[in-house]
This record gives C-alpha cells, sequence and structure tokens, in this order.
C-alpha cells in the first residue's frame, strides 16, 4: 500500500501545462516529480518508483506531423514495453490534451485490439477552440479518475485538433459497449448539442475515454484548470453556485493509489 502516493509529470519540448498539472496532483495528496522525455528515454526504469504517470497538455515538439505523434513514436521505441509493465501492475496514467493524442497514437488508448483504429483530428471549427465547456460522466465506467467527480463538470477546453474519430461504427460500438467512454460534451443541463457544446466535432460527443481497466484515462479538456473556484468563468456573477470540481479527478486517482497499490 503506497504511503505517500508519488506521481510523474513526464514533459518534452513544447509541454506547456506540467505545472498546472504538478500543483493539482500535489493538492491531491501526491509527491510529484517532473521528468523529460530524454530521462526516460535513457533510463525506463525510472517509471518503477512510480504509481501514476501523468502526461500534461502543450504542444510537444510543435505538434510537427500531427498532434502528440512524435512523443508518442519516442515512448512506443523507447519504453513502451516498461510502460505497458507499468500499467499492467495496476498503476495509473493520465493523459490530457495533448497527452491524449499521445496516448492514442502510441497505442496505449483505446487499447483492447482497438489500437490505430481512433484518433484525434482538427476541430471542425478550423480553429482553435479556447472556451468553457461542460462534460458529463460515464457513471458506468468505474475508472478511479471519475470516482468522486459529480455527473455533470465545468472545464476549460484549448486545442486545435481534438476531434476524436473512429474508423468505423464497429469501433465506436465496441467503445461504448465496454464502458470505455469516460466523458461526453454535454450542456449544463446534460443534453447533447452541436457546436459550440461540442466544441470540436467528436464522435458521439466523446470527450475522453479510458483503456477497458479504467486506470489509463485520456480527456481533451484540461481538469487541472479547474481546482480553485476564482478559476471559474462566472466566479463573479451574483447567482454563482458553482465551485472547482477538477481537483477531484486526481483526488480520486490518489485515494485509490493509497487503498490499493
Amino acid at each position: 500500500m503506497a504511503k505517500f502516493p508519488k506521481a510523474l509529470i513526464m514533459r518534452g519540448p513544447g509541454t506547456n501545462c506540467d505545472q498546472e498539472a504538478k500543483w493539482a496532483l500535489e493538492l491531491a495528496g501526491a509527491q510529484v516529480d517532473d521528468c523529460h522525455i530524454n530521462r526516460l528515454m535513457k533510463n525506463p526504469r525510472i517509471l518503477r518508483d512510480y504509481q501514476l504517470l501523468a502526461l500534461p497538455g502543450g504542444f510537444t515538439y510543435g505538434d510537427d506531423i500531427s498532434a502528440g505523434a512524435v512523443l508518442a513514436l519516442e515512448i512506443r521505441k523507447f519504453f513502451g514495453d516498461e510502460l505497458t509493465a507499468f500499467i499492467n501492475t495496476g498503476n495509473l496514467v493520465v493523459g490530457i490534451c495533448n497527452g491524449f493524442q499521445v496516448l492514442i497514437k502510441s497505442g496505449f488508448l483505446p487499447g483492447n485490439g482497438l489500437e490505430n483504429k481512433t484518433t484525434l483530428f482538427f476541430n471542425d471549427s478550423a480553429r482553435f477552440e479556447c472556451r468553457w465547456i461542460y462534460l458529463k460522466k460515464n457513471v458506468k465506467n468505474k475508472s478511479p479518475f471519475l470516482t468522486l467527480l459529480p455527473d455533470i463538470i465545468p472545464c476549460p477546453v484549448a486545442h486545435a485538433e481534438g476531434k476524436f474519430i473512429v474508423d468505423d461504427e464497429n469501433t465506436l460500438q465496441k467503445i461504448q459497449s465496454n464502458n470505455q467512454v469516460a466523458f461526453e460534451y454535454v450542456d449544463k443541463s446534460g443534453n447533447h448539442g452541436d457546436y459550440p457544446i461540442n466544441p470540436n466535432g467528436s464522435v458521439a460527443h466523446i470527450a475522453g475515454i479510458t483503456d477497458i481497466t479504467g486506470r489509463v484515462l485520456g480527456m481533451m479538456p484540461h481538469p487541472e484548470r479547474n481546482i480553485f473556484a476564482n478559476q471559474l468563468p462566472d466566479i463573479r456573477r451574483d447567482n454563482h453556485k458553482g465551485s472547482a470540481v477538477g481537483l477531484k479527478l486526481f483526488k480520486g486517482a490518489i485515494e485509490y493509489i493509497t487503498s490499493n497499490l
């Protein structure tokens, strides 16, 4: 049992959300270190000292080729086996925005034989989307990251390539039937809708998925930017009754580690 859960933030050239992710994990109760991808490529065994790996947002390698593709290639080539063992041991992985793109393009999501059958593509709006949206969590997905979250979650997005797409209807049905969908884009009442409710045109309004175990989560929105109430866009309104809930995603993960690893 991990008395002091340890989390590792993996960053690379162009990562720019590592400090926000670190603050969120520290507030959730973890001991957090950060590590450049070059160190992990030289010594993948570093992962063995941790119970959670976070891949934060940004524009690694300038999003050359496609967003997250270069970092995904490095992970798969230099320590893909080590990361697979890390996950199979029962540890947790979260990829946010660019980190989600990396997990998809390295094949760790969706997993379950669906590697290379999904991707994240350019937004339908053909523009960088930076706005607050609402998410609905999938209550059937038992991921540790979801356990403490309310059903509807306000969260900001900031991406140009966030449209989740699949190769065919069969792949989508497998992801849905396995309860691998973690979050869907909705309005504040929990209803689906077109742009800007769905800010990128994702198939089935999907904003995040897990692997079949629920221990690997990828999502486009940024929960680490919703950990203090004063980050909310309507904090100054007289009728504001909300609170920052992004921190609960990280707390759920840390509670799981403390109880199970």
